[in-house]
């Protein structure tokens, strides 16, 4: 392909794709009457189908960098991309009822929802300070949208307002922290930055600065301690439908985004960089975990648990190497799929005026609907690392390579942090099986959640029994893409 403009537009049609069809769902949904607005849904499902094709279609084992180094093409973008297409069509899937029942179900939603995704993508495929920025406001601008587009739900609206004062002040952080190592390295290109960081001619003072907020920018897009006072807020106040959004897939993007800054772009500066992750990692732990045990809310127990995950997280990139970078991103792509599920047995007990977000709200779900509770209980037991689930394999993982790496102390303290956490997941088992029930409402799911939703349950316990074909995966796509 001899055309450069050609051969650059090519290696991102997914994006394009994505982006054409949110405009194009914007405009369709001017014309459509009530009954109609299902289109705006088949349209999205379909976009995101033709996304995941259009990513294994330009899917090549090399590193292809295109629009004058801006944006990358490699194996670790599309197994991203793929996951990050998947995961919103079942985010979809699981809120099309809920949306329906509270006036948000119009091509807005949708649209907003796609261009979330398109910041996500933009992210995963970054490889210069502009484009990786240009991504993560597209995607927190879309956000902040969602959260408040239940309009006449006040504490959806305090949620928003939280949300955005907050992720202006981070991303605030973000682009100073940029723009300092500009300063330093003279290079926005992260090729070029690590390049000259490894010259050692950059005043080191000035990087280490501009690293703090780089950093810091980065642990309150994740949600970890010491910048995670948004989160339970936001996952609390958000509608369930778009707090199911928030809390799975963009967290395949904040991944990404780690490598492309931390590991691709300032690895040279690794020393300084993991004794910050070392005080986030430890503080996430222990404080998202022992936090968790005091809600009531079961929202915000998840919100709580999601920073203890992060934690968790952390420790892959603490193990500096390829080995700690497939724990990390299996680690990921595990928790995006419990929380896929959890949130969707929320959202399948929610109804028109009722929102299940209580732990009592779970009380004797095994009488009302045995499989349910059942589908609950790997959910839970995954997210506290019971063995044979998935989430045990996923911790396991990223513990043996902080090992590894060293890191016994730090190994030894998150295991008890995680023995300790077991408890608020055993205590919703107990609510389900032990309990009498509060609500004796028939749980009728439509056909197409009830099989989403059970295969989201199932898989948990199948990929914990057989995890080497997603770790082959995660380590293909590392060892490609990380050189």
């Amino acid at each position: 392909m001899n055309n450069p403009i050609v051969y650059d537009l090519m290696a991102a049609r997914p994006e394009i794709l994505v982006l054409t069809m949110a405009m194009v769902i914007l405009l369709v949904d001017l014309f459509l009457s009530e009954r109609h607005r299902y289109v705006g849904y088949v349209l999205s499902q379909l976009t995101l189908l033709g996304s995941a094709i259009l990513t294994v279609a330009t899917h090549t084992p090399g590193v292809a960098y295109v629009f004058n180094g801006m944006f990358v093409d490699d194996p670790m973008a599309d197994v991203l991309k793929l996951m990050m297409s998947l995961a919103t069509s079942v985010v979809l899937v699981y809120s099309r009822s809920y949306i329906a029942t509270r006036g948000m179900y119009r091509g807005e939603f949708f649209a907003l929802v796609l261009f979330a995704l398109l910041g996500m993508m933009i992210m995963v495929s970054g490889s210069h300070f502009l484009t990786l920025y240009m991504g993560l406001e597209l995607l927190s601008l879309s956000m902040y949208a969602l959260v408040a587009l239940d309009r006449d739900n006040p504490r959806a609206t305090e949620a928003a307002m939280k949300y955005f004062v907050l992720g202006a002040l981070a991303s605030g952080m973000l682009l100073y922290g940029m723009s300092m190592i500009y300063g330093a390295t003279g290079a926005l290109e992260l090729g070029q930055v690590r390049n000259a960081l490894m010259s050692g001619q950059p005043d080191h003072a000035v990087l280490i600065l501009g690293l703090v907020f780089v950093v810091a920018g980065l642990a309150f897009k994740i949600g970890a301690v010491p910048f995670q006072m948004w989160v339970p807020d936001v996952y609390h106040g958000s509608p369930t439908a778009v707090t199911l959004l928030i809390g799975s897939v963009p967290k395949f993007a904040a991944f990404a985004f780690f490598m492309r800054l931390l590991i691709q772009g300032l690895e040279p500066l690794g020393i300084d960089w993991q004794g910050m992750l070392i005080i986030m990692a430890v503080l996430s732990i222990s404080i998202g975990n022992i936090t968790a045990i005091a809600q009531t809310n079961i929202k915000r127990m998840l919100a709580y648990s999601t920073i203890s995950h992060v934690g968790f997280l952390l420790f892959g990139f603490l193990a500096v190497g390829p080995n700690g970078y497939t724990s990390a991103m299996f680690y990921i792509s595990a928790y995006v799929l419990m929380t896929l599920g959890a949130f969707g047995i929320l959202l399948l007990l929610s109804r028109q005026g009722f929102e299940a977000e209580h732990l009592d709200d779970l009380k004797g779900l095994n009488q009302r609907s045995p499989w349910y509770a059942f589908i609950m209980l790997l959910l839970m037991f995954s997210m506290a690392g019971v063995p044979p689930t998935l989430g045990f394999y996923a911790k396991f993982t990223v513990l043996q390579a902080a090992l590894q790496a060293g890191f016994v102390g730090l190994v030894i303290f998150a295991v008890l942090m995680a023995v300790i956490g077991a408890f608020y997941y055993l205590r919703v088992v107990k609510l389900m099986y032990f309990d009498e029930p509060i609500d004796q409402t028939p749980i009728k799911p439509q056909a197409d959640v009830a099989f989403v939703l059970s295969v989201n349950g199932l898989l948990v316990l199948l990929i914990g029994l057989m995890p080497e074909w997603l770790m082959e995966l995660c380590a293909y796509a590392i060892a490609q893409s990380i050189q």
